[in-house]
């Protein structure tokens, strides 16, 4: 699926503060701030519907929204200057974050999201007697 998944520029421009603490944090989750009103979004059609259901919920119909939907040679060319680079770079699926070793902190801790294994019982085995069944 991640092959038809292209780079989005997201701009929108919200009136009302609170709504735009909305409307950020709803595409925060699905691309990187690229500057005060504008995301860079690596979606899918199916993806980008979604979001776009998600917005029209927060926003009203005085704020603006743009969706400019980049193919893979127009996202090559994109000229940036302090700002984010590899518009032509398909992203990591995921990010590890850390290192290895005891320098790095709490090393036997599972990830976020990561259900660390259940710790090993013991060889004894309990001394209580069950009852016998008549």
């Amino acid at each position: 699926m991640s092959a038809d998944k292209r780079w989005r520029l997201i701009c929108y421009d919200i009136r009302e503060p609170a709504r735009w603490r909305k409307v950020y944090k709803i595409i925060r989750g699905a691309g990187t701030h690229v500057q005060y009103s504008i995301f860079r979004c690596r979606l899918d059609d199916r993806e980008l519907e979604k979001l776009r259901w998600e917005l029209s919920r927060v926003m009203a119909k005085e704020d603006a929204l743009l969706v400019v939907d980049l193919c893979p040679r127009c996202a090559g060319n994109v000229i940036s200057r302090n700002h984010v680079d590899g518009w032509d770079e398909v992203p990591a699926t995921f990010r590890i974050i850390g290192g290895e070793g005891p320098a790095a902190g709490a090393g036997d801790q599972a990830p976020a999201g990561v259900r660390a294994p259940a710790p090993e019982k013991s060889a004894k085995r309990s001394t209580s007697r069950r009852k016998p069944a008549l």
